[in-house]
């Protein structure tokens, strides 16, 4: 009996201790969690502190292909908004968009090589939401899913990789209201549903569109100084990473180093402001893997914001994966 009982008060005690001793494996993993964490930061860090922008050249690949199309370069395009009419009110959430395209063409033609995914396009932007590009402009773009309230579009022609014309007459812009807009989400899967069988059916017959996110127009004069946001836009993969083009259109304006009074100013992921004085296209290289912030806007001599609606101060996300 007494053996008994001393057998039992060892299997307590080294129960006892076990029980009170430091549970090494658990915290081994807890460290183990906390010190990946902390890398991964510093990893974030480095990649950011790291990445150093510089402006350069026009890529040669972009300097080939110019030279390739020839008279196109020349061309002065012109467009004109044939529907929505400006001042217009529509009924329902689909916004059907025509337009005419006129001008000095030397060639130009909007259409996309199936092969490449390129081609000449129009840039449509609805309020001050991203450009969508319109290829088949023959025929009609729509904006699906429109809310209601009033809403803005402008609308100018670009090159195959994004790059603007710039001449009188290539920009237009309009206003319209939008009745009956903001489908139920039934609606929208319907309609998707629907879109998606006329596709399979007749490619050709279904029109290019986009579904829209909600947005409205700002309180915005198309005749005051207004510089539209226009690239960089969406992800940029592999040699498109290695110089990164920012592009725009302005209205009402000129640039100080074409003999005006204003200034185009950006920034990269918050980071220090620098300026364009001449409406052209700025390319720049140094980009780091991952997700980057963009600004653009538009500024007097004095650095003052030159308001106008909100569009006159634009920030994008873009993704880089070299």
């Amino acid at each position: 009996m007494k053996m008994t009982k001393g057998y039992l008060f060892i299997i307590a005690a080294t129960a006892f201790f076990t029980a009170c001793a430091p549970q090494q494996t658990s915290n081994t993993n807890v460290n183990l969690t906390n010190r990946a964490n902390v890398n991964a930061l510093n990893a974030n860090a480095a990649t950011s502190s790291a990445q150093s922008l510089s402006e350069v050249a026009r890529p040669q690949k972009i300097a080939d292909m110019m030279k390739e199309r020839g008279e196109q370069e020349k061309a002065m395009p012109t467009l004109k908004i044939i529907e929505p009419k400006d001042g217009a009110s529509l009924n329902g959430s689909t916004v059907k968009v025509k337009v005419e395209l006129g001008g000095e063409l030397k060639g130009y033609k909007p259409m996309k090589d199936m092969a490449t995914g390129m081609g000449n396009h129009i840039h449509l932007i609805l309020d001050n939401q991203p450009y969508e590009p319109f290829y088949n402009a023959e025929n009609e773009f729509e904006f699906r899913g429109v809310a209601d309230g009033e809403h803005t579009l402008r609308v100018f022609p670009s090159r195959p990789w994004h790059e603007s014309y710039k001449n009188e007459g290539a920009f237009q812009a309009i206003k319209f209201t939008v009745k009956g807009g903001a489908a139920t989400v039934a609606a929208n899967s319907n309609q998707t549903a629907n879109v998606s069988v006329n596709t399979t059916a007749n490619a050709s017959a279904t029109p290019e569109g986009k579904d829209m996110p909600n947005s409205s127009a700002g309180a915005v004069d198309f005749k005051k100084p207004l510089l539209t946001y226009s690239r960089p836009k969406g992800e940029y993969k592999g040699a498109d990473t290695d110089a990164i083009m920012i592009d725009f259109w302005l209205s009402n304006a000129k640039l100080q180093g074409d003999g005006g009074e204003y200034l185009a100013r950006y920034s990269v992921d918050g980071g220090k402001a620098k300026f364009i004085d001449k409406w052209q296209p700025v390319w720049l290289s140094g980009w780091t893997n991952g997700k980057h912030t963009v600004k653009l806007e538009l500024i007097d001599k004095d650095g003052n914001l030159i308001d106008n609606g909100g569009y006159n101060s634009t920030t994008r996300e873009i993704i880089v994966t070299k």
